[in-house]
C-alpha cells in the first residue's frame, strides 16, 4: 500500500515512457536527452518490493547529484544543461517528480556493474569464508566480518535484467564485454571514485564499506559516469561510531530491509512480500539520515 507522500510509479503524459527498471522511470525527451524519475520503489535481492519508502527517492537524487558534481575532477558524468521547466511545462506532472528527476545525455551504457569492496561484508564475507577470496580476488587468511580490507577491491558483475540476478564475474571476463582499454580504465576509476568518497565519508562519521557504479559511451567513446553514485541504494553506508570488527553493523541503507527479508519464510522470487509500515518508517529514516550527513555544509 503506498503511503501519500510516496512515488511506486511515475505517470507523465507530456513525455514518451522508455523503461521502468527496479527503481527508475525512463521517458524520452529528445535525440540527445532522457528524463530520469528516482521513484520510492525498493528492490532486494534483485526483486522490486510492493511497498515503497517514502521519500526515497528524493533522498537518492539530492545524494547522487551531490556526488557527481563532487566526482566531476576523476570524470564527467551523464547531468545536462537542461532544466525541468524546460522539458515538464506542465506544473502538475512537474510537481509529482519534483527533487526525483534528473535530466541526462543519452549515452550508451555499458553491461557491467563495476562494484569496488573496501570491507569483508555480504556476499563478499560468504565468498571468504568458502574459498580464502572473493570473486578470484585472493585475500590474506584470517579476516573476519566487517573487516576493513588491506586494500579495496574491484569485483565487478554483469547487468541484469528486472526480475533476473545480476552474476559476479571477474576483471578478465569484463575485457571481451569492454575491450581491454575501457576495462582498465572503468577498474581504476571506480577504485578511484570509491576511496576519494570513502575518505570523505569517514570524515563525517560514515563508512561506506563497498558500492556499485555503471559507466557510459557517448558515440565519441568517451567514458561517463551515468546512473547513481554512491547513494544509500547502490552502497552500504555504515555509523562509523557503531562499527565493529566481527559483526555486521548497523546501516544507512536498505540492508535493514534485507535483514528483515531474511527472517521471513520468502524464497526471494517475485513477487516481494509486503512491509509492515513500521518498517518502511525505519527504512526512510535511514535513508534520510545518511542524506543528512553526506550533504550537509
Amino acid at each position: 500500500m503506498n503511503a501519500p507522500d510516496a512515488l511506486f510509479e511515475s505517470s507523465l503524459s507530456s513525455l514518451s515512457l522508455l523503461s521502468r527498471g527496479k527503481v527508475r522511470d525512463i521517458y524520452a525527451i529528445d535525440e540527445d536527452h532522457l528524463l530520469i524519475v528516482t521513484t520510492d520503489r525498493l528492490s532486494a535481492f534483485d526483486v522490486v518490493l510492493p511497498d515503497p519508502i517514502p521519500g526515497k527517492g528524493r533522498v537518492l537524487t539530492t545524494v547522487s547529484n551531490f556526488w557527481f558534481h563532487k566526482m566531476q575532477n576523476l570524470i564527467p558524468n551523464h547531468l545536462a544543461d537542461l532544466s525541468l521547466e524546460e522539458v515538464i511545462p506542465n506544473p502538475e506532472e512537474r510537481s509529482q517528480v519534483s527533487g526525483r528527476a534528473i535530466i541526462v545525455k543519452r549515452l550508451n551504457p555499458l553491461p557491467v556493474e563495476a562494484i569496488v569492496r573496501g570491507y569483508l561484508i555480504g556476499s563478499g564475507w560468504k565468498d571468504y569464508q568458502q574459498s580464502g577470496s572473493v570473486c578470484g580476488i585472493a585475500l590474506p587468511e584470517g579476516l573476519q566480518q566487517a573487516q576493513q580490507l588491506p586494500t579495496a577491491i574491484y569485483t565487478p558483475s554483469s547487468k541484469a535484467a528486472v526480475g533476473d540476478h545480476d552474476e559476479n564475474i571477474t576483471f578478465e571476463q569484463t575485457i571481451p564485454l569492454l575491450g581491454e582499454e575501457i576495462a582498465q580504465q572503468i577498474k581504476q576509476i571506480s577504485i578511484n571514485l570509491y576511496t576519494q568518497a570513502a575518505e570523505f565519508a569517514r570524515q563525517r562519521g560514515i563508512i561506506i564499506a563497498d558500492t556499485k557504479f555503471e559507466f557510459g559511451l557517448d558515440n565519441a567513446g568517451k567514458l561517463y559516469l551515468i546512473d547513481e553514485a554512491l547513494t544509500p541504494d547502490s552502497s552500504r553506508f555504515w555509523p562509523a561510531e557503531q562499527y565493529q570488527v566481527g559483526i555486521s553493523p548497523p546501516s544507512f541503507d536498505k540492508q535493514y530491509i534485507r535483514d528483515y527479508l531474511e527472517t521471513l519464510n520468502w524464497d526471494k522470487t517475485a513477487p516481494g512480500p509486503s512491509l509492515p509500515q513500521e518498517v518502511t518508517e525505519v527504512c526512510a529514516a535511514k535513508y534520510a539520515e545518511a542524506e543528512r550527513i553526506i550533504t550537509s555544509a
